[in-house]
């Protein structure tokens, strides 16, 4: 349990840090013949920082309560 505890603190903090990341997709417009036209779109993966001030919480929680066996 500790080790999943400090795996959710070091994923909360970096959560809190960083609040989302893109993604690039290539998508084809036309195609006709020998002649392709694509088109790239960005895609937003965002959450809020406080997920991950809860996942931190859980991690110190699970740290302090595996450290008492």
């Amino acid at each position: 349990m500790k080790t999943a505890g400090i795996i959710l603190v070091v994923v909360g903090a970096i959560m809190m840090i960083y609040t989302g990341f893109n993604y690039v997709t290539k998508e084809k417009v036309v195609d006709i013949g020998p002649i392709e036209i694509n088109k790239e779109k960005n895609n937003p993966v965002s959450w809020s920082p406080i997920i991950g001030g809860v996942i931190l919480l859980g991690g110190i929680f699970l740290v302090a309560n595996g450290s008492k066996k």
